[in-house]
């Protein structure tokens, strides 16, 4: 490592900074020791955080070893944020499904005009600061979360190169979202939405079933549209949810029981077709825009594929079932805990209206 002796803090500085050893120095007013370390003629300095001297060699040691691993090549000096985001991204394709890889790019393509040609060595908490100050007003809190923790992570993989000595993106805060207001059908709606879509050309025909497996089973819309005929055991009266090449959220296959609507479901459906084990239950990969109409034609709220999986959910809920079992079915592995905070006030409404009931009347 290279170090000069004579290195000294600046000048407007001196009065409060005094030389204590080699790289060492002490605050005057405060008594805390701070490191001032040189290499490859840029200074590295540091608060060691402590008054006490063993302790703030022990720290000075430490400290001149880290700043000892950082790479000084020119090509390490050189590159820039996108660079490494590029080597970075990569090191991710193995473990992540194609989903997040892609959101991960997403991110990635829109950080890139702020500070994509930034060089690492010119990276500091206030370029950081700058970056969230013009790019959080512009974008929801979501994605503004998700660029972030981006920035934070291509920085963390810099430092455990050795590239730069912190990560001074570690400064900036998660925004607080804003909780969504959940739109559940009701069995009218429900019911309203499904006859509508019949009622439409042959093409919504499809759309229909969709949102029928869907409300029936509480799969996600890739789960439900990746459901193979091979994957319903009638006789065993189950099903496995596998997402197919997807997978499911949590990388997990389930088995969940075929619901008595689910299964009345399915058999009329399989009467009809005659399908090959190998065939899928569902021949599209979305409803969207066919929902979107016949929600507008039958006068109902704006429902999602996701609202179907709420319908299942709340159904559940006023029948009874435990929020543990409901995680289970849905694919939730934290015992319950997203159904109860999530849900909640769907038991406590339950509960109220059959408290109704409790008239004693004779």
């Amino acid at each position: 490592m290279e170090n000069d002796p004579n290195d000294q803090p600046e000048a407007s500085e001196n009065a409060l900074f005094r030389k204590v050893g080699e790289c060492l120095y002490r605050h005057v007013p405060s008594g805390k020791y701070y490191a001032l370390v040189k290499r490859s003629g840029k200074q590295y300095r540091r608060s060691l955080k402590t008054d006490d001297r063993k302790l703030a060699e022990r720290r000075l040691s430490e400290f001149r070893e880290k700043v000892g691993k950082l790479s000084h090549t020119a090509t390490a000096r050189q590159l820039t944020f996108s660079d490494l985001a590029s080597r970075w991204v990569e090191t991710l394709r193995p473990t992540l499904k194609a989903s997040s890889f892609t959101r991960r790019q997403n991110s990635l393509a829109q950080i890139a005009p702020y500070l994509g040609n930034l060089g690492l060595r010119h990276f500091t908490a206030r370029v950081c600061e700058e970056w969230a100050g013009k790019r959080s007003p512009e974008i929801a809190a979501s994605t503004y979360n998700n660029e972030r923790d981006t920035i934070i992570a291509v920085l963390a993989y810099a430092k455990r190169e050795g590239l730069i000595l912190d990560n001074p993106a570690e400064v900036l805060s998660r925004r607080k979202l804003t909780r969504k207001q959940i739109v559940i059908p009701t069995k009218e709606q429900f019911s309203t939405l499904v006859r509508t879509l019949r009622g439409m050309d042959r093409r919504s025909h499809e759309a229909a079933n969709l949102l029928e497996l869907l409300a029936c089973s509480g799969m996600r819309l890739r789960e439900a549209t990746a459901l193979r005929w091979q994957h319903v055991n009638f006789d065993a009266g189950r099903f496995a949810v596998t997402g197919d090449e997807h997978g499911t959220k949590n990388r997990e296959v389930r088995e969940v029981p075929l619901f008595p609507a689910m299964r009345a479901f399915l058999e009329k459906l399989r009467g009809e077709r005659q399908p090959a084990a190998g065939d899928l239950v569902i021949g599209i990969a979305s409803a969207k825009t066919t929902m979107e109409t016949a929600c507008g034609k039958a006068g109902l709220p704006r429902f999602t594929h996701h609202s179907l999986r709420h319908y299942f959910v709340s159904n559940a809920i006023e029948a009874g079932v435990d929020f543990k079992v409901i995680a289970g079915w849905v694919g939730h592995r934290d015992g319950g805990l997203l159904v109860a905070k999530t849900y909640g006030h769907l038991r406590d409404t339950h509960s109220f209206e059959m408290a109704k009931r409790m008239t004693f009347a004779a």
